[in-house]
């Protein structure tokens, strides 16, 4: 019983410790007008560093001639 307890809380630290690490979000940007994937990502970069933002995430594109879409940002 006693190594249970123990191991409980090892799990317990390790999950506290791993949402310390993890990236927050703040905030998305909508990207339109890019004519390639290549732009349209050149652009949420510049956005994104604009914004302050350590990473970015590609959440949706979609269009023909001019594509549109929207990027997750995190800090």
């Amino acid at each position: 019983m006693n190594v249970i307890k123990k191991f409980a809380a090892a799990v317990a630290l390790g999950l506290v410790s791993f949402g310390s690490f993890a990236a927050q979000d703040i905030g998305t940007v909508q990207v339109s007008g890019a004519e390639t994937l290549s732009a349209f990502e050149a652009q949420v970069a510049a956005k994104a560093e604009a914004a302050g933002a350590s990473s970015y995430k590609i959440v949706s594109v979609a269009g023909n001639d001019q594509l549109r879409g929207t990027a997750i940002l995190y800090k």
